[in-house]
Parts: structure tokens; C-alpha cells; sequence
């Protein structure tokens, strides 16, 4: 009697160092680059109040991951932890499918403003580019895990090292950051108002790490590394908002950085003199470090999917050499493909942030409901205080309330 093969797996190929970088590269990517003129121009000099609220907001919410990170270490974890806590698989399927839709809108919308950075060096349309983009990055993401993980490492080094270059050059040319990191915001209703809206644009500046948690059946020791790269993502990520968002205030005034489609452009011309080429370069970087890892994390929920039997298996098969989901990566690059070709730019933007949010939502009350039941888990793993689920379900749903009815 012949005994069949064991299918392939996901291979665990991922350590501390390259999970922190691929959680901040992300995480950075789509944040200060784009926010920090929308936050200056609510919140004025105190914008860096606003990141340090935003922050402490989204820890609840990386409390809540981190533990059903290793409560339950496998791809899809969104949809796993649902299915888990409530026992239903039409909510687990739902969640995994609005994961889903948030990586691929997310790397549709990107993609093309990718495309627009990339134009300005090469003379094609935008549709042309962007397809270009995503087939490109698509290709890599099947090539393997550590391949795609060490590029968006790279990336993620350039795209930082733009910020650090930011801090640098205002260090040596004596801006006075630092008092405005110090410095309350006025006491006054309105001015108060104005840093806590701020906070909820800033809140979207964190969004990232829990693409981690979908890359956790390729993490080495996942309940060790999984809620470390989590904790250092948010830590170095918020250290690096503050402290450009501080320079930012301090030396470009807050209504002109507001008025600017490109804010952190003014920033780096004002202090560090740098050409506008760079600029573009280091923003190219970006969104490329974004798209692939939205690819990337979306490819993995179907596939966790598909091996949960939410979807078809053929959708959770793993390519032998590359040991990547290839079939789930090529669905995700051909839906990418197809909004990004037929959907406008603006309307792809519209509705993902409140669908981040009810996801956020969702993984606190699963925990809540966990704990509640007493649900036992198998292996290791991280517990937090009670408290942190029921503060990140309570602000998730504060901000889902700013966002509709604001």
C-alpha cells in the first residue's frame, strides 16, 4: 500500500530581527509619510500629543494580538481567533474575508500612488506602472517568504533612514524640536478638541503590525518572537513619529504643512536639503514596503482559510520549492490588478479605515469571550491584563463612531 506525501508547508524562516523590520516597515510606510500634515493641521505644535494618544490607543489593541498571536499561531489569525472565541464559522469566514478586502484595497491604493512617485522618473501611464508594481511584487512574494522579507527589510532601512536622516539634520541644525516635544497644548477647550481628533487621524499612522500575526506559521518560536516584533514595532514606530512630528511643527509652520499634498517633503527640504529626487525615491520605497506586505499578509489569510476549509483547498496548497502559498498569492495579485485598473484612487481609499477598525474590534471582544469561557490554550503563550482587550474594544469603537458620524 502506498502512502501519500505529507503536503508542503509554510517553513518557519522568520527571526526577531527580520519579523520587527517587515512589522515597521509597514507600519511607517503607510503612516507619517502621508499623515503628518492632516494631524498638524488639526492639532498645531501639540501634533506630537496626538501620536503619544494614538499610540497608547493602539497598545490595547497589540495586547489583544499578542496574545492570541500564541493562543492560536497560524495564518488567518483574525478569522481564527473569531472562530475560536464565538464558535461560528460565518463570523470567522466574514472577518477573514474583510481581512482580505483590506489587503487587497490597501495594495490596489498604494499601488497607485506608487505609480505616481515612479512616473515623475519614467514616462508611462499610471495604469502601465501600477500594473507593473503589483506583478512585480506579487512575483516576489511567491519567490519565498525570506526573500520577500529580507526586500521589504531593505526597505524598510531606506524608508526609516529617511526619518533618521530627518532627526540628524535637526539635531546638527540646532531645530528646536525638543522643547516642542515638551511643551503642553493649550488648556483650552478648543485646542484639546483638536489634539484628540487629531489623534484618531494619527491612530491609522500605527496600523501594520497585526500583519504579523498572518505571518505567524512562518516565525521562529512564534510565542516568543511574535509578541516581541509586535511590542518593538509599535515602540520604535512611535519613537520615530514623535520625534519627526515634533521637527515637523517646529520647523514648518502647522497651517502650511496642512495646505501641502506632500508635508513631509517641506520637512525634508526645510532641514535637511535635500532634492526633491530623494524625496521621491524614499516615498517610492515606502509604498513599495506597504504593497508587498499587504500582499503578503492577504495571500496568508486565504490560505488559512483554505486549510480551516472556508475556502477551496486548492486555495491552501503550498508550492514544494518555494514553500509559499502560490496559488493564494496569484488571486491576490489579480484582484490587486483589477481594482487598481478599474477603480479610481479615491474611491478605493474610501471605507478601509473603518474596516480596519471593525477587525481591531472584532480580535478584542474575541479575547474578551476567550477569557470569559475559559477557553484553554495548548501551547505557550502571552496573557495580558484583562483590562487592555476591554480599552481596545471601548476606543476601537470610539473611533468607528468619530469616523461615520464625525
Amino acid at each position: 500500500m502506498s502512502i501519500a506525501a505529507p503536503s508542503p508547508q509554510l517553513r518557519r524562516r522568520l527571526g526577531l530581527p527580520l519579523l520587527t523590520l517587515y512589522g515597521v516597515g509597514i507600519t511607517i510606510g503607510a503612516g507619517i509619510y502621508v499623515l503628518i500634515g492632516a494631524v498638524a493641521g488639526h492639532a498645531g505644535r501639540a501634533a506630537p500629543w496626538s501620536f503619544v494618544i494614538a499610540g497608547l490607543a493602539m497598545a490595547f489593541t497589540v495586547g489583544s494580538y499578542a496574545e492570541l498571536a500564541t493562543r492560536y499561531p497560524v495564518s488567518a489569525g483574525e478569522a481564527a481567533y473569531v472562530r475560536a472565541a464565538f464558535n461560528s464559522r460565518l463570523a470567522s469566514t466574514l472577518i477573514g474575508a474583510l481581512t482580505i478586502l483590506i489587503g487587497i484595497v490597501s495594495s490596489a491604493t498604494v499601488a497607485l500612488g506608487a505609480a505616481g512617485y515612479i512616473g515623475q522618473f519614467i514616462d508611462l501611464p499610471r495604469g502601465v506602472i501600477a500594473a507593473g508594481v503589483i506583478i512585480a511584487l506579487g512575483a516576489v512574494a511567491s519567490w519565498g517568504i525570506l526573500e520577500s522579507a529580507l526586500l521589504a527589510s531593505l526597505f524598510t532601512l531606506i524608508e526609516a533612514g529617511g526619518l533618521v536622516v530627518i532627526i540628524a539634520a535637526a539635531i546638527y541644525g540646532n531645530v528646536p524640536f525638543v522643547g516642542t516635544l515638551t511643551e503642553l497644548p493649550p488648556l483650552n477647550p478648543q485646542a484639546l478638541s483638536g489634539v484628540f481628533y487629531a489623534s484618531l487621524l494619527a491612530f491609522f499612522a500605527f496600523i501594520g503590525f497585526e500583519d504579523l500575526a498572518n505571518v505567524v506559521e512562518e516565525a521562529k518560536a512564534p510565542e516568543r518572537n511574535i509578541p516581541r516584533a509586535m511590542m518593538l514595532t509599535l515602540a520604535i514606530s512611535t519613537a520615530l513619529y514623535l520625534a519627526v512630528a515634533a521637527i515637523a511643527v517646529s520647523a514648518v509652520p502647522p497651517a502650511e504643512l496642512a495646505r501641502s499634498p506632500a508635508p513631509l517633503s517641506l520637512v525634508f527640504r526645510q532641514v535637511a536639503s535635500l532634492s526633491p529626487a530623494t524625496i521621491s525615491v524614499i516615498a517610492i520605497v515606502a509604498t513599495l514596503n506597504t504593497i508587498l506586505a499587504q500582499m503578503t499578509m492577504a495571500a496568508r489569510v486565504v490560505y488559512g482559510l483554505a486549510r480551516q476549509g472556508d475556502l477551496p483547498r486548492v486555495a491552501g496548497h503550498v508550492h514544494a520549492g518555494t514553500a509559499t502559498p502560490v496559488f493564494a498569492t496569484l488571486l491576490i495579485v489579480a484582484a490587486t490588478l483589477a481594482l487598481a485598473l478599474t477603480v479610481s484612487f479615491e474611491r478605493l481609499a474610501e471605507g478601509t479605515s473603518v474596516a480596519t477598525l471593525v477587525v481591531f474590534a472584532a480580535v478584542n471582544l474575541s479575547l474578551l469571550r476567550v477569557r470569559h469561557r475559559r477557553i484553554h490554550a495548548p501551547g505557550p503563550h502571552v496573557r495580558v491584563p484583562l483590562w487592555m482587550p476591554a480599552a481596545g474594544l471601548l476606543s476601537c469603537l470610539a473611533m468607528m463612531a468619530a469616523a461615520l458620524f464625525g
